[in-house]
């Protein structure tokens, strides 16, 4: 008889727990409200803040109003009395430079650009060394048993192919080797780890687009291009080559000889980052993204940039408060949770890159799932009128089952949302899944999913504004993202990769 008045009590308690915790989660769930969104919206995609470009008093004011945010919440910075981590970054011109080649002198944007900066240098005579398409990879390689310390690497542009014109390493479809968003970086980074001295890569397609962008830049109609401008981002040469010297290129024994020095403008701008820490595994992390720039003023006009992303930057302002509020009503996540709103993503993923590779503020090997925001407010002109509660889910199945399944239950649960997975593909044309910040995760391993509602007719102009904004179907979809971070950092087990 003792025996079953302990069960049942037991029973009842864990009844009126997990009762209290429902509870709970729907207060927090319900206080993301389509008044408080359009509030914020119509804030931050104000003309007050002068299209957040970067740098700018408006992207300054920016950054204060989502500290300020956090601070109002008691969520605490994950940096030690601070929200912001500042981003090293530099303009950057036409370099000081001169090339040639065994006695033949090149020609910069004709024949050449440097496509990114490497150390202030001087090479004599050095020695070039052939390396095919440049490419390393557990199903093909051009690097076995070949030699490049302390040379010069050329490869050519793309990936091989077999006999019954196939790729060698994804059959039909082209690999990441040959991805116009990461061949050049994916090449690069392999030709510096095997002691390169620099690399060139010969491709008439990364030679004309960048050659075509570089010389309008350097223009002084042209905004000037930016990258990071931290030593490691900077410390390896990589140029861009015609392939109308591919011929030449090919030939053995070639020595090159370059002098170069960059002009560069060198500031910095602010990532803003905070947390709520776990109860039970507080050294896993789930961090959800969303950029918090646009591109300013230009001609005149202001370009609020309300979609994009004041969409994805409100979105997780309302998350991190119902969150907080979780948190004062008793339930912390059992996993740290930390809001990350990072900086110049209009002008190459830089604010994202730079915390993914060089200063995460959790350590990455640590951090369990990303969850990125980015112009999630609007409607998908091609998809018609007809159905708008819907959501693009990207990546979400790519690098880890479990975070599709737990994403696909949120959903079900507490949305009610299409979930149209489209775009979810690697090799999709529109090149989505690698066009937002959550891709720095992805390429560390990090299983990550890009909420998006499309590209219209707004995107990039002054008429990308608040009022706009679909806030019924906006407001779904924050919710898919709270209840979805809310299971990854209070799931039982840490999702698990493929």
């Amino acid at each position: 008889m003792k025996s079953k008045l302990v069960f049942s009590i037991a029973l009842i308690t864990c009844v009126i727990f997990s009762y209290a915790q429902d509870k709970v989660l729907m207060d927090a769930s319900n206080s993301i409200r389509i008044d408080e969104l359009k509030e914020k919206m119509y804030t931050y995609s104000s003309d007050e803040f002068e299209g957040k470009d970067t740098p700018s008093r408006g992207q300054e004011l920016a950054v204060a109003y989502l500290a300020n945010h956090y601070k109002n919440l008691k969520i605490p910075s994950v940096k030690k009395n601070s929200y912001f981590q500042p981003v090293p970054l530099q303009f950057e011109s036409k370099p000081k430079i001169s090339l040639n080649i065994s006695d033949k002198d090149f020609k910069y944007y004709d024949d050449y650009i440097s496509y990114k900066n490497g150390p202030d240098k001087s090479y004599k005579d050095e020695d070039i060394i052939y390396a095919g398409f440049g490419i390393e990879d557990n199903k093909y390689s051009d690097y076995k048993n070949l030699d490049v310390n302390g040379k010069i690497v050329i490869v050519i542009g793309g990936e091989p192919k077999n006999k019954n014109d196939e790729f060698f390493i994804n059959g039909k479809q082209k690999s990441k080797w040959s991805n116009i968003r990461q061949e050049i970086n994916l090449k690069s980074e392999i030709a510096k780890s095997k002691g390169a001295l620099a690399l060139i890569i010969v491709d008439e397609y990364l030679h004309r687009r960048y050659s075509y962008r570089f010389r309008y830049s350097d223009s002084e109609k042209g905004r000037k291009r930016m990258e990071l401008g931290n030593e490691e981002s900077n410390n390896f040469q990589v140029l861009l080559f015609s392939e109308k010297h591919k011929e030449f290129l090919s030939n053995e024994n070639l020595k090159l000889n370059m002098n170069f020095k960059k002009d560069v403008q060198t500031f910095s701008a602010d990532n803003v980052a905070a947390i709520i820490r776990g109860i039970e595994f507080p050294d896993e992390y789930v961090i959800l993204t969303a950029h918090l720039d646009h591109v300013g003023i230009q001609n005149g006009e202001i370009y609020n940039g309300a979609d994009d992303n004041g969409s994805g930057t409100v979105a997780l302002l309302e998350i991190a408060e119902a969150f907080a509020l979780a948190k004062e009503q008793g339930y912390s996540p059992k996993r740290s949770v930390v809001f990350l709103h990072v900086t110049a993503e209009e002008r190459g993923l830089l604010g994202s890159e730079y915390y993914a590779d060089y200063d995460p503020l959790v350590p990455i090997n640590n951090t369990i799932a990303n969850l990125n925001m980015d112009m999630m407010g609007r409607a998908d002109p091609n998809r018609g009128i007809k159905n708008l509660n819907y959501v693009y889910v990207i990546g979400s199945d790519i690098l880890s089952d479990d975070l599709h399944k737990i994403n696909l239950e949120a959903n079900e649960k507490y949305a009610f949302l299409e979930l149209d997975f489209r775009y979810n593909d690697i090799n999709d044309p529109n090149q989505f899944y690698y066009r937002s910040d959550h891709y720095h995760f992805v390429k560390n391993n990090i299983p990550s999913i890009f909420y998006f509602s499309g590209v219209h007719e707004d995107y990039h102009k002054p008429t990308d504004t608040a009022e706009k904004i679909l806030y019924e179907p906006y407001k779904r979809r924050v919710k898919l993202i709270f209840h979805t971070a809310w299971g990854l950092a209070n799931s039982k087990d840490k999702i698990k990769l493929k």
